[in-house]
């Protein structure tokens, strides 16, 4: 793996859908009316921890075990609305076999509302 520079910010960005809205409630239990119930644009909320798949979705790309993640949801995100995550390495520290390393995380809607902000600390194995 190639050494993460203190700085460097890494993103993904999705819209949800009704429907994964939907089968996440199904699956977290997390199915109150405002995530199952559309509104008058047929819009349903999407819940905070679907919301926080973005982080989770950069780690998973990355390799990273996750050793802490805080987060603070800043605002609701609806269904149909483009969300962008940027996580940027705060720390990193090398060691014989692995980087350890912190994230600032932010996600923002394409108007540029922050919706969730995160700290992420955890690990990434070097490649032998």
């Amino acid at each position: 793996m190639e050494r993460p520079r203190e700085g460097e910010t890494v993103t993904t960005d999705r819209t949800f859908t009704v429907d994964e809205v939907r089968r996440y409630a199904e699956l977290s239990g997390d199915d109150q009316p405002r995530h199952t119930e559309p509104d008058d644009d047929g819009r349903v909320m999407v819940q905070g921890l679907l919301t926080a798949t973005l982080p989770t979705e950069l780690g998973g790309d990355l390799e990273v075990l996750a050793r802490r993640m805080e987060f603070e949801f800043l605002e609701p995100v609806y269904t149909g609305e483009h969300v962008t995550c940027y996580a940027t390495y705060d720390e990193v520290t090398e060691r014989d076999d692995r980087y350890a390393f912190a994230w600032d995380v932010v996600c923002e809607t394409d108007d540029g509302a922050a919706v969730l902000e995160a700290t992420v600390e955890g690990i990434v194995w070097k490649n032998d």
